[in-house]
Order: C-alpha cells, then sequence, then structure tokens
C-alpha cells in the first residue's frame, strides 16, 4: 500500500519528541519489549554528552504521513576515524523504526544512503550506534526475550526490509546466557582454571572498592593490549574515560561481578559484568525524574537483580590460550555460592561470530545462545564484491 510521506531532520523539541514515541506506539503489544530511558538515546545525538561527535558526524529524521503522524524514524553517521578502516569508507545507520511498511522503510534506507553519498561513504552498516559496540548495536532477528539493558528489541518484519533493500549480514553477534553454577562447567574448563590457579604465578581477583584506582589503571592496561589489535574500528581508552566508566557503574555495580588476571602482578585480563538495568528500568516508562529514581531504588532493593550482562571481556594477546578465560570463568562461578550473591543467570552479550575462539569458550561454560542480532552492511555500488568479517583467528 502506497503512503504519502514527508521526511523531516530532527532539529526542534517537537521532532526530538516524535523520535523517542514511536517505538512506544509500535511497540506496545509487545510484552518483552523494554523502553529504553529517554536520556539513555537522547545522549547518542548529544554532541556535549557523545564523545564521537569530535570526530564524527550525525543526522536524523523522522517519516511522517499526510495526517502528520510519525511512522517512521531513523539516524545515519560518519565516524572519520574508523571509515577508512575499510575497503569501501563506511558510515552507519542506526535507530531505525518503522511501521510495516516496506515503501517506508525504503525511504528511510535512501535518505542515510544519500546523506553518506554527499559525504563520499560507499557503504552503510546498520542497524548500529553512534558509539560503543556494546549499545543499539545489531538488528534483533532471533530470540523472543527481553533485550539487555542499552541493546535493542526488534520487530520481525524489519529483517526482510534490510535484505531487500540490498543489505547483506556483515556479522552476527549472539547474546549466550549461563547459569552461575559450577555443575555447568566443561570438565575442560575446570581442569584448565584449577591447573592454571595452582602455579603461584597467576592470580584472579575480584573488584575491590578499596583498590579501585590501580584496578583501574590495570583496566585500561589491559584493554588497550587485547582490543586495539583485535578487532577493527576499536579505538584505545584512555585513565580518564576508565574512571568516568568505572564512576558510571558505581551505583549498581558489585565487586564479584568484576574479575582481574594476573601474572607476577602484571594484569593480564578482566572480566566485566553489571547487574542487567533493565529488569529495574522496565517499571519507569523511559523516564528518570524524581518519582521513577524513587521507584527505582524501591525495585533494586525490593526486586533484586536476577540476572548479570557480561559487558566486556579481554586477555593480553601473549597471554591468550593459556587458561586465563578459564580461571575468570571458573572463580566467577564459584561466586554462585556466595549467600550475598543474588544473581541466578549470566547473560553474555555481543559475542560476534567472527570470534569462533569466544564461541567455543561460551559453550564450555555451558552457555546457550539465547538471542541473535545481525549487523548488515550495503556496498553502494553494487559490482563490488561483498566481504564479510574477518574472522579472528
Amino acid at each position: 500500500m502506497s503512503i504519502e510521506f514527508t521526511i523531516i531532520e530532527v532539529s526542534d523539541p517537537h521532532s526530538i519528541k516524535e523520535f523517542i514515541e514511536l517505538p512506544v506506539r509500535l511497540y506496545r503489544n509487545k510484552k518483552n519489549w523494554v523502553r529504553p530511558l529517554d536520556s539513555d538515546i537522547e545522549k547518542v545525538f548529544d554532541p556535549e554528552r557523545n564523545k564521537m561527535f569530535t570526530h564524527g558526524e550525525c543526522t536524523r529524521w523522522i517519516l511522517q504521513d499526510r495526517n502528520k503522524k510519525t511512522i517512521g524514524r531513523v539516524a545515519a553517521f560518519i565516524d572519520h576515524k574508523t571509515k577508512g578502516t575499510h575497503e569501501q569508507p563506511t558510515g552507519g545507520l542506526g535507530f531505525f523504526e518503522c511501521i510495516d511498511n516496506k515503501d517506508v522503510a525504503f525511504a528511510l534506507f535512501d535518505i542515510c544512503k544519500n546523506w553518506l553519498i554527499e559525504r563520499q561513504i560507499e557503504a552503510m552498516d546498520g542497524p548500529i550506534n553512534f558509539g560503543e559496540r556494546h549499545q543499539w548495536w545489531g538488528l534483533h532477528v532471533d530470540g523472543d526475550h527481553k533485550p539487555v539493558y542499552c541493546m535493542p528489541y526488534h520487530l520481525e518484519y524489519y529483517q526482510n526490509f534490510f535484505e531487500s533493500y540490498g543489505f547483506q549480514v556483515y556479522f552476527k553477534q549472539y547474546t549466550y546466557r549461563a547459569k552461575f553454577e559450577l555443575e555447568s562447567l566443561s570438565e575442560i574448563i575446570k581442569w584448565k582454571a584449577t591447573r592454571l590457579l595452582n602455579n603461584i604465578d597467576y592470580q584472579v581477583v575480584h573488584f575491590d572498592n578499596n583498590k579501585s584506582d590501580k584496578l583501574i589503571k590495570d583496566f585500561v592496561h589491559i584493554y588497550n593490549k587485547a582490543w586495539i589489535k583485535e578487532i577493527p574500528g576499536i579505538e584505545g581508552i584512555s585513565e580518564h574515560q576508565a574512571k568516568d566508566l568505572f564512576e558510571a557503574l558505581k551505583p549498581i555495580m558489585h565487586e564479584k561481578l568484576m574479575w582481574f588476571a594476573y601474572y607476577k602482578e602484571e594484569p593480564i585480563g578482566f572480566w566485566i559484568m553489571v547487574p542487567d538495568l533493565n529488569e529495574l528500568l522496565q517499571h519507569l516508562n523511559g523516564k528518570m525524574n524524581l518519582y521513577a529514581k524513587v521507584r527505582f531504588l524501591y525495585y533494586k532493593h525490593i526486586q533484586k537483580n536476577k540476572n548479570a550482562i557480561g559487558l566486556i571481556f579481554g586477555v593480553v594477546p601473549e597471554f591468550q590460550k593459556r587458561g586465563i578465560e578459564a580461571a575468570m570463568i571458573y572463580e566467577f562461578s564459584r561466586s554462585g555460592f556466595d549467600s550475598k550473591f543474588p544473581f541466578l543467570h549470566l547473560e553474555l552479550n555481543w559475542i560476534g561470530d567472527f570470534n569462533p575462539r569466544m564461541s567455543h569458550l561460551m559453550e564450555y561454560t555451558g552457555a546457550k545462545i539465547y538471542k541473535t542480532h545481525y549487523t548488515y552492511r550495503i556496498l553502494f555500488d553494487e559490482t563490488k564484491e561483498f566481504k564479510r568479517s574477518v574472522i579472528i583467528k
């Protein structure tokens, strides 16, 4: 069915509100959708709060029918630091939402494509974030479960829109789910962990607020050695940025969800997990005003979190394949027997299919694939060869 529509650039309070409110209408009958905090969405588009604007640019739009009803939204963006790390200069599309109408969807894709072409971009990834990869990244295509904090949940018909337009799967992202219990670990994990931990040169410890300054420095050291070389497009992190990250996590962090590994006191690995905030935010209807904060504290202390999220994991290259991962998994699994450890399940978010080593590790822990997201790519020149993301060896 053909629809008359107008595309409007988001630039004033009314269009911002329409951009935020459209998903509320689209997902009203989806029991597993959790409304994100409005402030978390708006932070992405705020140059004062999103550091990406220092080396990137972004524009967003809403699409309205002839009755001025908003029926679609989308954003396009470029990271000038990383656009050239691919064979074709590549930009991004994100925050796509629309009614079940292919003409509307294609119009939204077109506005992003044309905006990128005007800026000499030759390919487009989507749906992705104008920011960190662990947030708002990928199209949710399988596993009808509630999303973890700052990850998307999508309507079923979106997949057909992307693939009909010409997007191809660049990589798949799996969310694994496991119980906090030693019984679920494979004998291989247990054997590797106990062998390593019996060596006095190695140590695995959980976060300690009294030693936070040292542990944050250790986090920076590991992150910059473990992530930058292996994952294209990943930038280094400064100690200042890391302090900001841990300060933001402070209200929700649990010491036994953050683990560090050392060799002769040198930091060599970390596994950072946090409580799943969506268990609490689902009660707040996207707001964080005074009333919402009171409700948040109520649910935090009365309801208690049952699920944790695997936020980020890393082992420096020279210590990979030595059992460091197994030792950290073993230690945090033992925490499940602590009466002060309230978590039942762990969701290990964002395991890319380009990283088979991590997928194998998840299987050894007893974790199973719980949700799947696709990150798509489209090349504007159809004569060029499409290539999937490079596999990490």
